[in-house]
């Protein structure tokens, strides 16, 4: 834990990543008790208003509170991300791990069948189903799309279990009588923290990109505030056309700090747990270093650097 904190890159994507699940925790009760605003609620008077005193962030092209609905959007973004999120990852342990630790004709089947699901067209079969669903809600969008994220990281996660099948570790247990699943759960995944990891926050992104893209086509949940459905109101009241920045620029920087955020958090975890690429780091540390420190010699004594 001490490394994980130490590793700037991943302190600062961890305290981005908590601030907005601090928000979205926190937010309706922030926004009604705190603020005491309806972010459904119309200010006739305050209509496409700049931000003000009255409203921090300004107001819609309806005259609703920005903020409130930013605070309140990020329980809807962040509640799709994370359990899109989920279960993709779920899913894709479950089958790459099978798949790679069992090999033969099971690893075939499934191979197969990964290989095709990744052919389909993934945003396009959420768009069909979107819109065939009428009012879908967000639990309902974050379903399908984890059930529509899994097939890249199974096959991750199929590979690197595969390599871990035939170690020795794994060969001992098989020849003491431990049973399969016991040795995928217990010695396999733990082995897999790093991709799995990796995976995990790389689908929530997904996830949170996905339901803002159906929002702004118009097919997202019109009954939940979203970052999506902000964006996509922004569009349809011409905000841009208008140059109403403080309508669409705050939920496109919220979805683009969550990206910024986990990017952060898998650069840090690569390095930890990379050691080829944190000997390279600290290598490249030490010689900017010693860099610095023969730079202050020479000028301290005068000479040129």
């Amino acid at each position: 834990m001490r490394r994980l904190l130490n590793n700037r890159k991943f302190a600062v994507g961890m305290i981005i990543s908590l601030f907005f699940l601090v928000v979205a925790l926190l937010g309706p009760w922030v926004v009604t008790a705190i603020m005491q605003v309806d972010p459904r609620g119309i200010d006739y008077d305050a209509i496409s208003a700049p931000p003000s005193a009255q409203h921090l962030l300004g107001t819609n092209h309806v005259g609703q509170d920005v903020l409130a609905q930013l605070i309140i959007g990020a329980r809807g973004s962040v509640t799709v991300g994370l359990l899109s999120g989920i279960i993709a990852t779920v899913i894709a342990v479950l089958v790459g791990t099978t798949a790679g630790y069992l090999g033969g004709v099971p690893d075939k089947a499934i191979n197969a069948v990964v290989n095709v699901l990744m052919t389909l067209p993934g945003f396009a079969l959420l768009f069909i189903i979107a819109g065939y669903v009428q009012e879908a809600g967000i639990l309902l969008i974050a379903v399908v799309i984890g059930l529509l994220e899994w097939p890249g990281g199974a096959r991750s996660i199929r590979a690197q279990t595969m390599s871990l099948r035939n170690r020795d570790f794994t060969s001992a247990l098989r020849t003491v009588g431990e049973s399969t699943p016991r040795i995928i759960a217990v010695e396999v995944v733990p082995h897999l923290g790093g991709v799995i990891s990796s995976m995990f926050l790389k689908a929530v992104v997904a996830g949170i990109f996905m339901e803002a893209s159906l929002a702004f086509l118009g097919l997202g949940s019109t009954s939940e505030i979203t970052w999506g459905t902000m964006v996509s109101q922004a569009q349809t009241g011409g905000a841009i056309l208008r140059g109403h920045w403080w309508f669409f620029l705050p939920p496109g920087l919220a979805i683009a700090l969550i990206g910024f955020a986990t990017a952060m958090i898998n650069f840090g975890l690569d390095e930890i747990t990379n050691p080829q690429l944190n000997a390279r780091l600290n290598a490249r540390t030490r010689q900017f270093n010693r860099e610095q420190r023969r730079r202050r010699a020479l000028a301290e004594a005068g000479g040129p650097a």
